[in-house]
């Protein structure tokens, strides 16, 4: 298999900047470094497309190594022949090549397996061949009669007989590809009750059926749940008529010989008994499998925003983490994140504080002098929002030189913090802090720097997917490591101040170098340019090369240090400096510097703005002083709101209520557009159109369909 030209044909890239891209990564390079500085031998390839490129790459290899494999064990049992291994060699899955194992592959013992032992093998092939006379049938049949074997009858040969050619009807890899073909463009996807229960998420599967091909990923996520829940019942219907006569197509050539209906009763029992049980398990895990990626890739493309969101610097922020019965957690940090206070407030039921509870946090407001609140969206967070809208406007009425008309709220996604409070980042920063103030802390932190805070929590717990806990973990945790590795990369990390668990996302930067940087920081103060690096133990020429661009080091003793120019590219930097950068003729310089144009275009963006934070091109969240109740709905009224989540069929979205309303994927634009994603990213903020409000289910529905948005 020639792995780049496949790889040219899939991905539409030139075959040169595929090979240079698998070298890189064959060297040891991170996807983030070769993104960024070596776009000249990628052709500027993103993050996103060579991550695309190393996970197809990775399966092409695993594909040929195991062709290789299978050749060797096929030929170990004497049983390769030349068009055998031309298949294998030509086949373009895994499956296509474990399909034609599957004959071969060593099995535990089947009623195949006992009957071969028996000996009935070459009464199978007999039957098979279909070319033996009525008379010499019975002769050859009753040979096969051994009492030792425990074949005591002609009935008892026959049926071990057809015992292995059903096994070899189930094995045969055209057949399986045939069936899994009629499958996949005719089979039914049926879900039924198990136990029917009004009002339950499950409702429209209780008697449901789709077509394998049509079926949207979300429902079979939402189907794999229910059946996982035994809530529901799901089978595969094939068209079973049409599949016999594939299958006897196949293996049948003269329906007068006496061979006719044991071969004809072996193909349905094979069938029935063996193929259609594999082949519903491979539909299902392929139909598994395909909205996996695709939640994956819903779940990636939520958390990029999610942490992209613009920072929000110098405010004294105070956070609070809700709760009734154990009361509402509330601190204080200062612009940098430092705790500066914290306390345990009951505002609601059962304590129902309001009055103490205001008066804190007043207190607080006055000594600290806060210029936002952060309010975790979890149990308790509606109750608590009022009492804070209330505090506000009593604070404005009090004073009269407007000194907190700019005093706002928000509500922050409170998502992970728990794990967050319990696990050992949480306690490693503050060791003697109850576990419910670390989510206080937390929820404020994310208002500050939601990216430098929501690395501390594994990327699954953060809650921007659909049915996240339902897939699998371990390629879940892949696709959105890569996801926060982007994202840290392409923003920047100040080398000074980063927390373990920032520094860990860094290209090229293990766990133990990022703890070894804290602690060469801690021993030796601030890093004054990026050569320290070279003096943290275990961080090599290697890793500095990896690394050493995404590091800022505001203040330092080059200027450059605070940029993403690369240590390797400071002489081109300043010779710019030196010609006067902003008005040269890039092509003339680039021959002139001997450096590639994409190059020279990245060193001048950053000369021009040192220290440049991309988020803070991002929309600003909505900051609010009142609340609004749901009672206060009314149909067609237009509101600004924040996309929270983006999923197949729609986009949640924050209107200032406890829930969040949907606009439906058909809601969201006037034209047709394939995924709610081709319009709408999480932290969006837009404005949508009241179309229906259900009171008592606590459900909006929205609409953006005729309302110009700032984001188009």
């Amino acid at each position: 298999m020639e792995i780049i030209k496949v790889l040219v044909d899939e991905l539409k890239l030139k075959s040169k900047h595929i090979e240079n891209v698998i070298n890189l990564l064959d060297e040891g390079n991170t996807i983030p470094f070769i993104a960024r500085y070596r776009k000249e031998q990628t052709g500027e390839m993103q993050d996103v497309a060579i991550r695309q490129l190393s996970n197809r790459l990775n399966y092409l290899r695993n594909l040929v190594d195991r062709k290789d494999e299978v050749i060797r064990l096929i030929d170990e049992q004497g049983k390769l022949t030349p068009e055998l291994k031309k298949d294998i060699l030509i086949s373009d899955t895994l499956q296509r090549v474990e399909d034609l194992y599957r004959p071969y592959k060593q099995k535990r013992r089947t009623r195949a397996t006992i009957a071969k032992e028996k000996g009935l093998e070459g009464l199978a092939e007999v039957i098979m061949n279909q070319e033996v006379s009525e008379e010499n049938f019975r002769l050859i049949v009753n040979t096969y009669i051994d009492e030792e074997k425990d074949v005591l009858s002609e009935e008892d040969a026959l049926e071990g007989a057809m015992d292995i050619i059903a096994e070899i009807v189930s094995d045969d890899a055209d057949s399986r590809s045939k069936i899994k073909k009629v499958a996949q463009d005719t089979g039914l996807l049926i879900s039924q009750a198990l136990a029917k229960e009004e009002n339950t998420v499950y409702d429209m599967y209780y008697d449901y059926k789709e077509g394998i091909k049509s079926i949207a990923n979300h429902r079979v996520l939402a189907i794999n749940r229910g059946e996982k829940e035994k809530k529901l019942k799901i089978s595969l219907h094939l068209d079973e008529e049409k599949i016999l006569k594939i299958l006897k197509d196949n293996f049948i050539k003269d329906t007068s010989n006496i061979t006719i209906s044991y071969l004809n009763k072996a193909i349905e029992d094979g069938y029935k008994r063996l193929l259609f049980p594999s082949i519903e398990r491979e539909i299902r895990n392929s139909l598994t499998e395909k909205a996996e990626n695709d939640a994956f890739g819903v779940f990636s493309m939520n958390l990029k925003p999610l942490l992209m969101q613009p920072p929000i610097k110098g405010k004294v922020v105070m956070g609070m983490d809700p709760g009734f019965r154990t009361g509402c957690k509330v601190a204080v940090i200062d612009d940098t994140g430092k705790l500066l206070d914290y306390a345990t407030v009951y505002p609601t039921e059962p304590q129902n504080q309001i009055e103490k509870t205001k008066i804190k946090l007043k207190e607080f407001i006055h000594k600290y002098s806060i210029n936002l609140i952060a309010i975790g969206n979890g149990t308790a967070s509606r109750e608590t929002e009022f009492v804070v809208a209330d505090m506000i406007k009593e604070l404005n009425d009090e004073i009269s030189d407007e000194k907190y008309d700019e005093l706002s709220y928000i509500i922050v996604s409170e998502a992970g913090a728990s794990v967050y409070s319990a696990s050992e980042v949480g306690i490693d920063e503050f060791p003697d802090l109850d576990v419910t103030i670390r989510g206080a802390i937390s929820i404020a932190r994310r208002l500050q720097d939601s990216l430098a805070e929501l690395v501390k929590i594994e990327p699954k717990h953060i809650g921007v997917g659909q049915y996240q806990h339902d897939l699998n973990q371990g390629k879940l945790d892949e696709a959105l490591k890569g996801v926060v590795e982007d994202c840290v990369n392409s923003v920047g990390v100040d080398l000074n101040t980063a927390s373990s668990s920032l520094l860990n996302y860094v290209s090229g930067i293990s766990t133990k170098v990022a703890n070894n940087i804290i602690s060469y920081r801690e021993e030796n103060s601030k890093f004054t340019s990026r050569k320290g690096l070279l003096k943290v133990k275990g961080l090599g020429p290697k890793t500095f090369e990896q690394c050493a661009g995404f590091l800022r080091i505001p203040n330092g003793e080059n200027t450059l240090d605070n940029t993403g120019v690369h240590p390797e590219s400071y002489d081109i930097a300043e010779k710019l400096i030196e010609m006067g950068y902003k008005n040269l003729d890039i092509k003339e310089i680039s021959m002139e510097l001997e450096v590639g144009i994409p190059t020279l275009r990245d060193i001048i963006k950053e000369l021009e703005k040192p220290g440049r934070d991309p988020r803070d091109e991002m929309q600003k969240p909505i900051l609010r002083q009142d609340v609004l109740k749901i009672e206060d709905l009314k149909q067609d009224m237009v509101l600004n709101g924040t996309v929270r989540n983006v999923v197949d069929f729609g986009a949640f979205v924050d209107i200032g209520l406890k829930g969040d309303g949907l606009v439906h994927i058909s809601q969201l634009s006037d034209k047709y557009i394939k995924h709610p994603n081709d319009l709408v990213k999480v932290g969006d903020i837009v404005k949508v159109k009241i179309i229906d409000v259900v009171i008592p289910k606590n459900r909006i529905s929205l609409s953006m369909k005729g309302i110009k948005q700032d984001i188009y």
